[in-house]
C-alpha cells in the first residue's frame, strides 16, 4: 500500500458521500485559516503525511510548516498553518489529526526507548505488530523516533519462526528449504531464524546458511551467553517481552538488535488539535 492509497482509502471511509455538516452550514466559497496546535509534550511525527493529506483534499491549500518531523514539541507550539477553502479544511481535519496523533505517540515512545540504548552498540527494531492498513505510517513514526525498520511485511525477508520450524520438520529442514527456495526463485532475501533454547541456537550455528539468529524470550543473562556462543558468526537479535523496564539490560548483553512490538501496539496518541483562526 502506498501513502496515496492509504490517504484515499481513509478519506473514502470518513467522508462517504459527503461531509454533510460542512456542506449544510458553510458556504461553498468560504475561505479560512487553521492552526495545528500541540497540547501535549512529545516528539512530532506525521508532518509529511499531513501535507500529503492536505494536498489530496485540495492542492490549492496554502500551508506554512513551522515545526518538522522529529522535533521535540510542547503544549502551545504551532506545528503548521493551513489556509484555503473552509469546507476542505474540515474534510481533511480528522484524518490529519488521527494520523499525526498516533504517529507522534509512537515517535515519542520510540525516542524514549532509543535513549535507553545510549552507550551500547544495540539498535532498536520495530516489528509487524502494527495496525492493519496503517503500517506505513507507523513504520515512518518509529524511524522518526530513532529506531530502525525491521521487515515491512512477509515479502522482504525470510523470518523462520517456531510455527515455520514445526511445519517444515525442524530447524535444519526449514533452513535448507529456505536456501533452496531463494536459489530456485533467484531472490536475495536475508534469512533470520528464531531460536528459543541453547540447543536450538547450537543447531542454527551448526547448519549455518542464515544471516540473523533471533533469540526469543531469553533472559538478559541468557542472551549474553548466546551472544558469546555465536561469537560474531551471525547477527543477533533479542525479542520477546522487551519494554522500557528491561531494555537496557538486554542492550548491555552485546546483542546487535532488539525488537519490540510495544513500539507500535501499546501506544497512547499524542494530543493535537486543529483550530480555526
Amino acid at each position: 500500500m502506498t501513502l496515496q492509497d492509504f490517504i484515499q482509502t481513509a478519506l473514502a471511509e470518513d467522508v462517504g458521500d459527503g461531509d454533510h455538516t460542512s456542506l449544510a452550514t458553510i458556504p461553498a466559497d468560504a475561505k479560512r485559516r487553521a492552526r495545528l496546535l500541540v497540547k501535549e509534550a512529545g516528539v512530532l511525527a506525521g508532518v509529511d503525511v499531513a501535507l500529503a493529506i492536505f494536498n489530496e483534499v485540495d492542492p490549492a491549500f496554502e500551508i506554512d510548516v513551522l515545526i518538522e518531523d522529529g522535533a521535540a514539541i510542547k503544549p502551545g507550539d504551532i506545528v503548521l498553518t493551513v489556509s484555503g477553502n473552509s469546507q476542505h479544511i474540515l474534510k481533511a481535519e480528522r484524518l490529519v489529526l488521527n494520523t499525526m496523533q498516533r504517529m507522534s505517540g509512537i515517535a515519542t515512545h520510540t525516542r524514549e526507548m532509543v535513549k535507553l540504548l545510549e552507550g551500547t552498540n544495540a539498535k532498536l527494531l520495530d516489528t509487524r505488530k502494527t495496525t492493519p492498513n496503517f503500517r506505513l505510517c507507523e513504520k515512518m513514526a518509529t524511524h522518526i523516533g530513532g529506531a530502525e525498520n525491521h521487515r515491512f511485511g512477509l515479502y522482504d525477508m525470510i523470518l523462520i519462526k517456531d510455527n515455520h520450524i514445526s511445519y517444515a520438520g525442524g530447524i535444519e529442514a526449514a533452513i535448507t528449504k529456505a536456501n533452496e527456495y531463494l536459489q530456485r526463485t533467484g531472490r536475495t532475501l536475508e534469512i533470520e531464524v528464531e531460536a528459543r533454547t541453547r540447543e536450538e541456537v547450537e543447531e542454527v550455528i551448526r547448519v549455518g546458511n542464515v544471516d540473523i539468529i533471533l533469540l526469543d524470550n531469553f533472559t538478559p543473562d541468557q542472551v549474553r551467553e548466546m551472544v558469546q556462543l555465536v561469537d560474531g558468526r551471525f547477527v543477533t537479535e533479542a525479542s520477546g517481552g522487551i519494554d522500557e523496564t528491561n531494555l537496557r539490560a538486554y542492550a548491555e548483553t552485546g546483542v546487535n538488535y532488539i525488537s519490540s512490538g510495544a513500539l507500535t501496539h501499546q501506544i497512547k496518541s499524542l494530543d493535537l488539535s486543529l483550530k480555526a483562526y
